[in-house]
């Protein structure tokens, strides 16, 4: 079912010619042909709105399908922590927020909002419950976002990581890894970026990938150093990009190049018939085309240059 599905996926293509039409409604009609409603007419919420409802869709649908609803929940939870940060910078902020959360996590939406203003986390995922706790205390102690964000990342990753053992996946284990990797050398180029010191990076780097963050640590004196230590990964194009960063250049083909070598190793999928691969695969597949989708409508109707639009689009699974 889901190699039926991938075939109808929005390819480089077909996004292509969405971005080449006249309009806005011409765009949104082309993607009925990828299985989506007809979004023309809408505004840029609307478009929103619409795209959040069809990625809790086929997450729903596809926890009752698979033998094993765990490859879904991998990608539900991503939303949970999202939801978490929302709440926690909202609440400093004395702010409601709420239209920001996502239903797509696993925790429904007014279950988490309750557990978090009673302080109570009956039902909610250890991890995910022990993070919140910890990253409120992190924020009232420091009224630093960033260094609350760090606590809610590393818990994500843990538990990203404890899937992969639950479901014994080396291709899920090989996920989390370039995960972590592709996050540690983003905090690495943002923080030599920003001028920030190694304490702060030393925060920031999440451990369980490819690359010891002491390594990362320890190379964080130069773009090149850097670029070095990831030179025989997959992200080696990443990381040369991020060390022109780092002397000035230019984030967008960097953050690109951190995301093409995701979907690069996503791909390898592509070989496997069964189990949780192809699972796995396709719902990034899923997340990024509705990135791009996004993208697309929401710089039509912001008036942003074709060739903008091209230029921020990563590469394609289907």
């Amino acid at each position: 079912m889901l190699r039926a599905r991938e075939a109808k996926m929005l390819t480089r293509e077909k996004a292509e010619r969405m971005i080449d039409t006249a309009s806005f409604d011409e765009a949104a009609k082309m993607l009925t042909d990828c299985g989506y409603e007809d979004y023309s007419g809408m505004n840029a919420k609307q478009v929103d709105n619409a795209l959040a409802g069809r990625r809790a869709e086929i997450f729903a649908e596809l926890a009752r399908m698979s033998p094993d609803p765990e490859p879904v929940e991998v990608f539900r939870m991503k939303y949970d922590y999202h939801n978490a940060k929302t709440l926690i910078k909202a609440e400093a902020a004395s702010l409601e927020r709420e239209d920001l959360l996502s239903s797509s996590g696993r925790v429904p939406v007014q279950t988490l909002i309750k557990s978090f203003t009673e302080e109570k986390f009956t039902g909610i995922p250890s991890v995910l419950a022990d993070a919140i706790v910890q990253a409120k205390s992190v924020l009232a102690r420091t009224a630093n976002p960033q260094l609350a964000d760090f606590t809610l990342d590393k818990a994500y990753f843990t538990e990203l990581q404890n899937a992969a053992r639950k479901l014994d996946s080396s291709f899920l284990a090989g996920y989390a890894r370039i995960l972590i990797d592709s996050a540690n050398l983003r905090s690495a180029v943002r923080t030599m970026r920003m001028g920030k010191d190694l304490d702060f990076l030393k925060l920031a780097l999440v451990p369980g990938g490819g690359i010891d963050p002491g390594r990362i640590a320890a190379s964080s004196s130069s773009g090149e150093a850097l670029a070095a230590l990831y030179a025989n990964t997959g992200l080696a194009a990443a990381a040369a990009l991020g060390a022109e960063a780092v002397n000035g250049g230019r984030m967008t083909g960097f953050e690109l190049a951190c995301d093409n070598a995701v979907t690069a190793y996503l791909t390898r999928a592509r070989l496997v018939a069964f189990g949780e691969a192809p699972v796995i695969a396709y719902l990034a597949a899923v997340e990024g085309e509705i990135t791009a989708v996004r993208m697309i409508l929401t710089g039509f109707l912001a008036g942003i240059a074709p060739d903008t639009i091209r230029e921020r689009l990563r590469e394609f699974y289907a």
